[in-house]
């Protein structure tokens, strides 16, 4: 699938779907929940609450080249704030909802934001303790009418701010045309910060080209079109989810906002999504309760369900080679009617693909989804990358991998492994930043800090973070990552962070799965008050010990974790121990623990 039509700007993107094109498979753009049902936004709607509400913000003094903040959960409201700020040549700078008062602050001052846009009354209180230090913030509007506490002066209602757009668009019925007309591809977009997993947040500047080539090779890699529903509840302040709406409204689909991560089951069976962007945890959600169901059952009903499973892989593993027997066919179509395709009615039933990123997936996970008929597809890429580098195709996937590069970008590797990618989506730079811009694009490549491999096929595999890298005492170097992932891959375990650097041997922090322990110590009868108890209970660290050996059977010596602590509350934003999107930060995580390390360590 292309390009409905090649455009050089997201408005003009915008504007082409909402005055030219009309789809003849139906008219919604968006969809909300409203009143407990899923309501439609047609492309008319849309267009009028957009153009409103961007006359609204030139009445407020919004210029080309201003910047303007939004920290709100996903809602068509961020789409219309997104397009609005664009369609004035202006540039947005999308916040995370988790930030804490202190963080925005950061962001608002180093962007040099004029406005920002909060969802509700949190948000607003949470902008309205640091407005004072934000030197450049001249207004604040809040998308929930009952949470404004209006002023009129510099707290406004997102309608109030859309009623004056109103009166001004009549006086000036083509102000907003002249306006898209003369932004210019390679103008600055958006400035979205890095969450970091060391120091200050960085503002990474992206162009309309940048994103619109991405956009482009998507659209060219994957069968994406009109007939096709996105469920979207990634944050879109995130770029993953961001180019996935731009992909979107590209191609022609239609987007539903899902409630929260918790009601995505449900939702799923509400819009029967045919296409998700996720991280692996959403997977690791569903098929941890595929498998509970299925435990709860009797015998044989598990017995159907965990041969369904291994004939399903089977058959996929006969497809790739062309060796599909007989047989083999006729097991995997009585194993699709009696188990598959009831899994995959629970996800809406229309489900073609999910694409992945943010993290490694697990090649068990990959391996089940792909039984029962629904492939993960997963890339790789970076904020700096708008964010693709590589991924895997529909019909050219190989599990382990990110795939191959992305079309119209140049990847290599630099001689100690780091991977290096260059083309027309690489950011312009760090905002108010050289010296890091100057590292991070040497000699024009984008040094992505991640180290990688290419495999005899041309597929990328990541390895580590080349940060992450570390030396026992030994001399041994250790990528963690590789290994904290192959025991992610346990149903018991939920994070897991190895300790290592200039020590004698490997240990490690895991906060475990508290319903995996809770469900096994009832079974084996042993007792406790409250669930985070249980990390105390021999009988759990002797079961995880047990698991944990299994795994490490494909591990060098040196490579294998000889102590561990359990701990009885994962590690979260609030805490300082992970960024707002879900990355471990290792070195808050060792000093905050650093005396149960330390103990472990003298246990030897």
């Amino acid at each position: 699938m292309a390009l409905l039509k090649a455009t050089r700007t997201i408005p003009e993107l915008f504007e082409f779907l909402t005055e030219e094109w009309h789809s003849d498979k139906r008219d919604i753009l968006l969809m909300k929940k409203v009143d407990g049902k899923f309501c439609g936004i047609t492309y008319r709607e849309a267009k009028d609450e957009v153009e409103n509400f961007a006359c609204g913000l030139s009445t407020l003094g919004i210029k080309p080249g201003d910047k303007i903040a939004v920290i709100s959960e996903n809602r068509p409201e961020w789409v219309y704030t997104d397009i609005a700020a664009l369609s004035l040549g202006a540039i947005d700078v999308p916040l995370y909802p988790s930030l804490t008062a202190e963080s925005v602050e950061f962001i608002l001052n180093n962007s040099e934001s004029k406005g920002i846009i909060v969802s509700n009354k949190f948000q607003l209180n949470k902008v309205n303790k640091i407005k004072n230090k934000c030197r450049y913030l001249k207004f604040i509007i809040v998308i929930n009418d009952k949470d404004t506490g209006s002023d009129g002066r510099t707290i406004f209602s997102f309608k109030e701010v859309q009623e004056r757009g109103i009166i001004f668009k009549t006086a000036r019925p083509y102000f907003l045309k002249e306006s898209r007309s003369n932004i210019k591809e390679n103008d600055l977009c958006t400035i979205i910060y890095t969450s970091g997993v060391t120091g200050e947040p960085k503002g990474v500047m992206l162009s309309h080209k940048n994103l619109l080539s991405i956009v482009n090779s998507i659209l060219e890699t994957y069968p994406i079109d009109e007939n096709d529903t996105f469920l979207s509840f990634l944050p879109l302040c995130h770029i993953f989810e961001r180019m996935t709406y731009y992909s979107a409204l590209a191609s022609g689909g239609m987007v539903c906002y899902a409630e929260g991560i918790e009601t995505i089951p449900q939702n799923m069976l509400e819009v029967h999504p045919t296409i998700i962007t996720a991280v692996p945890r959403l997977f690791e959600r569903i098929y941890s309760k595929i498998l509970k169901n299925i435990n709860s059952q009797s015998e044989i009903k598990q017995k159907i369900f965990y041969n369904a499973i291994e004939i399903g892989k089977e058959y996929c593993r006969a497809k790739k080679t062309g060796n599909i027997t007989f047989s083999l066919s006729i097991k995997n179509k009585l194993a699709d009617s009696l188990v598959f395709k009831k899994i995959r009615r629970r996800m809406g039933g229309k489900l073609r693909f999910f694409i992945s990123g943010g993290a490694l997936l697990a090649r068990n996970l990959a391996e089940f989804f792909e039984a029962i008929g629904i492939s993960i597809i997963e890339g790789y890429g970076l904020t700096e990358s708008s964010p693709m580098i590589s991924a895997n195709k529909p019909d050219d996937y190989k599990f382990g991998t990110v795939g191959k590069p992305f079309p119209g970008v140049e990847v290599k590797l630099a001689p100690d492994g780091e991977i290096l990618a260059r083309g027309a989506n690489i950011m312009q730079g760090y905002f108010k930043n050289k010296k890091e811009t100057e590292e991070t694009l040497k000699d024009g490549w984008l040094h992505t800090g991640d180290i990688g491999v290419f495999d005899s096929e041309g597929y990328l595999m990541i390895t580590d973070r080349k940060k992450h890298l570390f030396k026992t005492s030994a001399g041994k170097y250790i990528a963690p990552t590789h290994i904290e992932n192959l025991f992610l891959e346990s149903k018991y375990i939920d994070q897991f962070v190895l300790i290592g650097d200039r020590r004698m041997f490997l240990s490690a922090l895991i906060v475990p799965d508290f319903d995996a322990i809770q469900e096994y110590a009832d079974v084996n009868k042993i007792p406790y008050d409250k669930p985070e108890e249980l990390v105390q209970a021999k009988e759990i660290y002797e079961m995880i010990e047990k698991d944990m050996s299994q795994v490490q059977k494909s591990l060098a010596n040196y490579e294998r974790v000889r102590k561990f602590t359990l701990l009885d509350k994962p590690f979260s934003i609030e805490n300082g121990e992970v960024t707002p999107s879900l990355k471990i930060r290792r070195k808050a995580v060792e000093e905050r623990y650093g005396s149960l390390i330390e103990e472990m360590y003298m246990r030897n």
